[in-house]
C-alpha cells in the first residue's frame, strides 16, 4: 500500500532525527536555534504592502506560468545580476516561478530522470554533503543516487573528472549546489563551464541550485546561465542546452515563508517542468507573485541583508578563531566546524549551552565507510547579531 522507496532508500529527514538525538535532554531555558536556515530578519516592508493589497484578488486561481509581470521582473533581474544582454531570455520560455526552489529541485528528477539510461539504472549525481531534497527526487523518480564527496580535500566542490566513463553513460541528472549547503564553497566560471560540456556530451541535464546565491562574502558568484552563454560553442543549441538554474527569495529577501522562487534555462526543460506543474505543482497565490516581482526590482534590501550576514561572519570569526577548524565560507550562512564528533558535539551544545545546531552526518551519507560530515556540525547564522554574539560565544566555550 506504500511506495516502498520511502521506508527503504530515504532515511528520517534530518530535523527529525536531531529530534530524536536530543529527546532524552531537557529543553534548556533559553534556547537560541540555529540548526534551521530560516532567516529570522523581517520580510521587507514592501512587500507585505503589496501582499496586503491584493488579498481581493485570491478569489482567482494563479497562473501555473507566472503572472507576465513576475516573469519578467525576474528576467530583469537575471539580465542585471549575471550581466545577459537584452533579449537572451524570453519570459515565457526561459523561466518558470516556483513554490520556492525547493519544488523546483525537486520536479526536476521527474522532469529529467527516464525510466532506464544505457540500458540501466538512470543515475542521478549528488554532492555529498547535499540538500536532503535532491535525494528524495532521486530516488521517488526511480533513480539511482551515486554521490560525489565534496569535502576539504577538494575544495568542499564535487570532483567530476573522477568520475567514470560508464558512470557518465547512465547518469541522466547532476545536482550542483553553488555557494554549497553547508559549506558554503562557490563553483567557478570554468568550473561551471566545464561541467556544462561534460553534461551536454553524456545526454545528461544539469540542475544547480543557487538559493544562496545573493548571500556571498567576497566576490559575487557565477551562474549557471552566465557561464552557459559564455562557452564558446552551442553546436546550434540553445545557449542554456541542459542547464537549469534554481533561484529563491527565502534567503534573498528573509521571505522563505512566501515559498516563491523561480527555474530557468533551457526552455524544453522550463516547458516540461511546467507541465509537471500543472499536474502536480503548488500554484503561487497572485498577492504573493505581485509582491515577489516587487523583491526582485529591488536590490537595497538584497544589500543590506549581505551586509547583515558579512557582520555575523566578521563577528563568528573573532570568538571562534579557528575552534572548530572555523573558515569564512565564500557564501550561503552556515559556519561548517570540524568538532571532531557532530552528534556528540550536538548533544552537549544543547544540554550545556543552550544552542540547537545541526550534526553535519545527517546531511550526508556514508561512501566507503566514511560519512564525509560526520566530524561537523551546521550552524545557521540567521539570527540577530546579538543573539548570534550569544549563541558563537557558548559555541566557543564549549569547544
Amino acid at each position: 500500500m506504500i511506495n516502498p522507496r520511502l521506508e527503504t532508500d530515504l532515511n528520517d529527514y534530518p530535523f527529525a532525527r536531531l529530534g530524536a538525538l536530543i529527546a532524552d535532554l531537557p529543553v534548556p531555558a533559553q534556547p537560541i536555534i540555529m540548526s534551521v536556515g530560516e532567516p529570522q530578519g523581517p520580510v521587507p516592508q514592501f512587500a507585505r504592502d503589496v501582499v496586503s493589497r491584493d488579498l481581493a484578488t485570491s478569489n482567482r486561481y494563479p497562473p501555473n506560468q507566472g503572472t507576465p509581470d513576475l516573469c519578467a521582473a525576474i528576467v530583469a533581474w537575471l539580465q542585471r545580476r549575471y550581466g545577459i544582454a537584452d533579449g537572451v531570455l524570453d519570459p515565457a520560455r526561459h523561466v518558470l516561478p516556483l513554490a520556492g526552489s525547493k519544488e523546483g529541485v525537486f520536479a526536476i528528477g521527474t522532469v529529467a530522470v527516464p525510466p532506464s539510461k544505457d540500458g540501466a539504472q538512470p543515475i542521478v549525481m549528488i554532492p555529498n554533503p547535499f540538500y536532503q531534497v535532491y535525494l528524495g527526487a532521486a530516488v521517488l523518480s526511480g533513480g539511482a543516487p551515486v554521490f560525489m564527496n565534496a569535502d576539504a580535500g577538494n575544495g568542499f566542490m564535487p570532483d567530476f573528472d573522477a568520475v567514470p566513463a560508464d558512470t557518465w553513460k547512465r547518469t541522466a541528472l547532476v545536482y550542483l549546489c553553488s555557494p554549497g549547503n553547508p559549506q558554503g564553497a562557490m563553483a567557478t566560471l570554468p568550473y561551471l563551464q566545464k561541467l556544462i560540456d561534460q553534461c551536454r556530451r553524456h545526454g545528461a541535464i544539469l540542475a544547480i541550485d543557487e538559493c544562496y546565491a545573493e548571500i556571498y562574502n567576497g566576490a559575487a558568484p557565477a551562474g549557471g546561465l552566465q557561464a552557459a552563454l559564455a562557452m564558446d560553442e552551442t553546436g546550434g543549441r540553445d545557449p542554456f542546452a541542459n542547464v537549469v538554474v534554481f533561484h529563491s527569495l527565502s534567503k534573498r529577501s528573509n521571505a522563505a515563508g512566501l515559498r516563491s522562487g523561480f527555474v530557468a534555462g533551457d526552455p524544453k526543460i522550463v516547458a516540461m517542468m511546467l507541465r509537471w506543474k500543472t499536474y502536480g505543482g503548488v500554484q503561487i497565490p497572485i498577492p504573493i507573485q505581485n509582491a515577489s516581482a516587487a523583491l526582485w526590482r529591488d536590490e537595497a534590501h538584497v544589500e543590506t541583508i549581505r551586509g547583515e550576514y558579512r557582520a555575523k561572519f566578521q563577528l563568528a570569526k573573532s570568538i571562534l578563531h579557528n575552534k572548530g577548524g572555523y573558515f569564512t565560507p565564500d557564501g550561503g550562512f552556515f559556519l561548517w566546524l570540524d568538532v571532531g564528533g557532530g552528534e556528540a558535539v550536538t548533544r552537549r551544545l544543547w544540554a550545556e549551552g543552550g544552542v540547537k545546531v545541526l550534526p553535519g552526518g545527517y546531511l550526508a551519507r556514508e561512501i566507503n565507510g566514511v560519512n564525509p560530515g560526520d566530524r561537523y556540525i551546521r550552524v545557521a547564522l540567521v539570527h540577530d547579531l546579538e543573539t548570534t554574539r550569544t549563541a558563537i560565544t557558548r559555541i566557543a566555550e564549549l569547544l
